[in-house]
């Protein structure tokens, strides 16, 4: 089983070696982009304030500090062209389906994130008292573990450790622009906008449709869909693991989780590069 890990984690190294660094992490970024806050709200769900946008802020870091990431993706509006693919899918239908799955993988890292935490809190104790530098860390390790611990320990703290550093301005025409230490996120590809049930978090539909990675037709809808399902069936896999209790140390954990999540999404975004025509 662990040879049949190592050969389809090299099958993957190799495919991703096949297309420029550059190209996948401008689509990892996009996908980051929409991690950045987004969901479908059930009916269980608390009520967030979002009636300004300072206050859509503080919703989003209350989501975090309450343990609710799953809920973050409520917080994001994703202009539709208004458009029906060959199939009879709307272009609001697909955007709503990742927004769904997003919902559903952000719940699983944070349940992940618990468990990890919970299990190994002696190691985040002593990583804490004694940092190590991450060249000293990969330098130890020679893996992914590194990389992906905070991500996995801790994924929502930078929203909210963040909080203090953003700003929103309102612009007084429905659309705020989003500062990050008085700078605007993103180069400004990130912004605020007023809707119907509130204000929410958007990219400027001029930019999203031009940035050459943002999906265009149904099919490239659906891969960024199975990316994230892809995600969360890593991490399923990882929890299963996880409670086998399979892992001595959180490095193990964090070196495991990486290279499961590494595989999913580098061949995902592999495919997605393909279907984009990009060499």
């Amino acid at each position: 089983m662990l040879r049949a890990h190592a050969r389809s984690y090299t099958a993957s190294m190799q495919l991703l070696a096949r297309f420029p660094t550059t190209q996948i992490a401008r689509f990892l970024a996009m996908v980051t982009a929409l991690l950045v806050g987004v969901a479908v709200p059930g009916c269980a769900d608390p009520i967030y304030d979002t009636s300004t946008p300072d206050a859509l802020l503080d919703a989003v870091q209350k989501a975090v500090k309450d343990g609710r990431p799953e809920d973050l993706p409520q917080f994001i509006e994703i202009a539709a062209r208004d458009i029906t693919f060959d199939d009879g899918v709307t272009e609001a239908s697909a955007i709503g389906d990742v927004k769904g799955k997003l919902s559903t993988m952000l719940g699983q890292l944070g349940r992940v994130s618990s468990k990890l935490k919970a299990r190994f809190a002696k190691d985040l104790a002593k990583s804490h008292a004694s940092p190590m530098t991450q060249a000293q860390r990969l330098a130890d390790r020679f893996g992914f573990g590194p990389i992906v611990e905070r991500a996995v320990t801790e994924p929502f703290a930078f929203l909210d450790e963040s909080r203090a550093k953003l700003k929103a301005v309102d612009l007084g025409d429905g659309t705020a622009a989003l500062l990050y230490n008085e700078a605007p996120v993103a180069g400004g590809f990130i912004a605020l906008i007023e809707t119907g049930d509130g204000w929410r978090v958007t990219a400027p539909f001029e930019l999203v449709q031009s940035n050459e990675y943002w999906p265009q037709t149904r099919h490239e809808w659906a891969v960024l869909a199975s990316v994230l399902l892809g995600v969360e069936n890593s991490l399923l896999m990882f929890e299963s693991e996880l409670d086998a209790g399979k892992f001595k140390t959180l490095d193990q954990a964090s070196e495991r989780v990486g290279r499961l999540l590494g595989e999913s999404v580098v061949v995902q975004s592999v495919i997605y590069a393909s279907m984009k025509g990009k060499r």
